[in-house]
């Protein structure tokens, strides 16, 4: 009897454990669905990251929001690249969102990542001149918790964490609650700004002021239909030459290799659509750090450490070069990257005076797009010690 108690006794602590221990990995999976998945990226300690998520509103009424963006995205990179973070490297890198267009599926919430965060600009270049109006349904609160969870955010608190969105419908709607998306922004370390395509005022009233200020972000209100003035230059002719010869310096390698090459000069195209003052400061931005192509120019691969030459097939290569020997095509890679750099230079060199023109010939500062993101970008990245010349 005392044998069959103790086993009695055994077994209902077996079974309480089994089925605490099966609770407990109930409760750790059911935790683990109600938590967001964040994609992070390994930091390099010598770098700073500026990361810019542009949210932007497609429906019908945004077309001079996708204008403004179209004509100002290169004066946004040029400012940007002037950025300092003591001895730190600064590396931008841009996602691009679209919201509220009727072609965008429904159950997403009519939101779609157009772009992750990427620092190839002439990829955001070309996904940004790619995007079309439609009416339909903009749930900003949707967008920021979309943008939050999918995109590679970092970790580490010193870089700059951004999101920006636009649009001209309250806040307040669609199925995720704008101050739930926030909060978790603001865990995050993102700071959210509000751009309202609008008067400032009915801005407040639906609640963009207050979607910006959760997250101690700035709030914007433009008018989005006014048209991008591009201020011409003295200097502009000269820089536009030289992208010519900044577009030869450039060898092409790799499967998708000749289609980039392609893309470059597309993108070149779509910036002079706006005016030549626009291809200029695309220009200007082709000349900074920040434009870097190692995924299909030797040149900017060759400038990588890890970097080897000799295990790219001859078949990779531009007809010109399939039959030059090893020590030849590392000659010519230098020779073409001393191009490069005494090109870039030169531009740099005009843009200074290119700059201060335009500053003494700008009658009034514009309400637009590009000055509600440098004007955010700017002070928040002072608390993090970046700085600007």
């Amino acid at each position: 009897m005392k044998k069959i108690m103790i086993y009695s006794i055994l077994t209902m602590l077996s079974y309480t454990s089994c089925t605490a221990k099966n609770k407990s990995q109930s409760e750790v999976l059911s935790a683990q669905k109600r938590t967001h998945t964040i994609h992070t990226t390994k930091a390099d300690p010598n770098t700073r990251n500026i990361q810019v998520a542009l949210l932007l509103d497609t429906s019908n009424s945004m077309d001079g929001l996708i204008d403004q963006a179209k004509a100002q995205l290169w004066e946004i990179v040029n400012e940007l690249s002037y950025a300092k973070c003591g001895t730190n490297d600064i590396k931008l890198q841009i996602a691009l969102y679209e919201y509220g267009n009727d072609r965008l599926t429904a159950s997403e919430g009519f939101v779609r990542q157009v772009l992750p965060f990427s620092e190839d600009l002439d990829e955001i270049s070309k996904e940004l001149f790619a995007l079309t109006t439609n009416g339909g349904n903009e749930y900003c609160g949707k967008v920021i918790h979309t943008s939050i969870n999918q995109l590679d955010w970092e970790r580490n608190y010193d870089h700059l964490k951004l999101i920006f969105i636009a649009g001209n419908e309250p806040f307040t709607q669609g199925p995720v609650n704008y101050t739930d998306a926030a909060t978790d922004a603001l865990e995050k370390d993102v700071t959210i700004n509000t751009i309202f395509c609008g008067n400032y005022n009915q801005g407040i009233n639906t609640m963009w002021k207050h979607g910006a200020e959760i997250t101690k972000g700035q709030y914007s209100a433009i008018d989005h239909n006014k048209t991008t003035l591009h201020i011409a230059t003295p200097y502009d002719d000269i820089i536009l030459e030289l992208n010519n010869q900044l577009n030869d310096t450039y060898i092409y390698y790799g499967t998708k290799g000749a289609q980039k090459r392609v893309v470059q000069k597309e993108q070149d195209k779509n910036a002079a659509s706006y005016s030549a003052a626009n291809a200029v400061s695309r220009t200007i931005s082709k000349s900074s750090g920040f434009y870097k192509n190692k995924s299909w120019d030797l040149i900017d691969a060759a400038e990588d450490e890890s970097f080897e030459i000799d295990k790219v097939a001859k078949d990779d290569l531009p007809q010109e070069l399939k039959e030059k020997s090893k020590a030849a095509l590392k000659q010519h890679i230098a020779e073409k990257s001393k191009k490069r750099k005494e090109i870039q230079q030169k531009i740099q060199e005009l843009n200074k005076k290119r700059v201060a023109y335009i500053k003494n010939n700008r009658k009034v500062e514009a309400s637009n797009l590009e000055q509600a993101l440098l004007n955010a970008i700017k002070k928040q990245g002072q608390k993090k010690t970046f700085t600007w010349e």
